[in-house]
């Protein structure tokens, strides 16, 4: 019989997830006088920095990225705009966390975060339990992508893949491939692909919006309300893209001039050599490509029931409705680079403000 004690390490909060998200979040923490390792902690699942971007494919390189903004209180200055932004924004984000002191624990598993006592939570990982006062939850989208299900899939015959273990290019070259898709990512796989001498096929639920024109600050937030009222809600968020449309460039300008984003809609079912429509007609394929977006990654929460009945967790700014104590970063409105900066701050606001409300000690200033 194993009568093995595991000993829980307290703290204040932890931090799950060092992305962008994390890392802001973390840097306010700091900012706030907290100290890393004794009054937070942050755990990340991943075997080095960079959060989602050290996963991307190799082609996507730094000068392609869309809207990547500087994490709070240290640019990102001189990048080669040719180098890979999985290389690029790792090595950022690593000499972040040295300039920062951010002490962050890898790789570490996050298995699942219940009650404790005492009004604690306690996060169990692969490195043991920690027990805290609150829990920043930043842990993105990458590690969950969607596969949609159409009749007949478990019968092609070819290849499937979604962008999360897309390759890049090359290896698609001469072969039929059919991108599925109408996201920044379906787009960017198709016009790559296309040139690398793949014969594509585009094919999107809905017609894809293109956006022409400056995105303005009264644009931003109009898109960004409109996730957020979702979140509200307690509906499962949107990606700010979906309702932004994308942004139309010199390359997708050149792309439809040449016959490469000829939209298609979406099949009714998968054949052992393609796809078909209802209507009899059909694409004969060696790959499909799933380009279909990725879910909040928020599983390991389930045990405090934050989930409303329309799936999603219902927040407040970044406060889980259901329980103060949880604060989500990076989650709906604040999925963008620029929106996990602002909502990190404003997550460790609220935190502070908690837990000196609980012990009775003023609310200093947060610096």
């Amino acid at each position: 019989m194993n009568n093995t004690v595991v000993r829980e390490r307290e703290v204040d909060v932890v931090v799950i997830g060092a992305g962008q998200a994390g890392l802001s979040s973390a840097y306010h923490l700091r900012r706030a006088r907290y100290e890393p390792d004794g009054d937070f902690v942050v755990l990340d699942h991943a075997p080095g920095p960079g959060g989602a971007w050290r996963f991307r494919w190799p082609s996507l390189t730094y000068g392609k990225v869309h809207g990547m903004h500087a994490l709070p209180g240290m640019e990102l200055t001189g990048a080669d705009d040719a180098r890979p932004s999985s290389e690029v924004i790792s090595a950022y984000f690593a000499e972040y966390e040295r300039a920062f002191d951010l002490r962050v624990h890898r790789p570490v598993g996050v298995r699942t975060v219940r009650e404790g006592d005492g009004g604690r939570l306690l996060v169990e990982t692969s490195e043991g339990v920690w027990s805290a006062r609150a829990l920043i939850n930043a842990t993105g989208t990458w590690d969950r992508p969607f596969w949609p299900r159409y009749p007949g899939q478990e019968t092609f015959r070819g290849r499937q893949l979604h962008t999360a273990n897309y390759p890049g290019p090359r290896e698609f070259a001469g072969q039929r491939v059919v991108v599925v898709g109408g996201g920044t990512s379906g787009v960017q796989h198709l016009m790559e692909i296309a040139e690398a001498g793949a014969e594509t096929t585009w094919v999107t639920r809905r017609p894809p919006a293109f956006r022409e024109g400056p995105f303005d600050e009264d644009r931003g937030r109009n898109a960004v309300a409109l996730v957020e009222e979702r979140v509200r809600q307690g509906l499962p968020p949107q990606s700010v893209v979906s309702v932004t449309g994308l942004p139309m460039t010199a390359a997708m300008e050149r792309a439809r001039a040449a016959g490469v984003l000829v939209r298609q809609p979406m099949f009714d079912r998968v054949t052992p050599d393609g796809v078909e429509w209802a209507d009899g007609t059909s694409v004969d394929a060696d790959v499909i490509l799933w380009a279909t977006g990725f879910r909040a990654v928020i599983d390991h929460l389930a045990p405090l029931k934050l989930r409303e009945p329309g799936g999603g967790i219902r927040v407040e700014g970044t406060r889980a409705v259901r329980d103060p104590r949880v604060h989500l970063v990076g989650y709906g409105p604040s999925a963008s680079t620029i929106g996990a900066n602002r909502a990190g701050r404003g997550a460790v606001r609220e935190i502070k403000a908690l837990l000196n409300a609980r012990t009775g000690a003023p609310l200093p200033a947060l610096a």
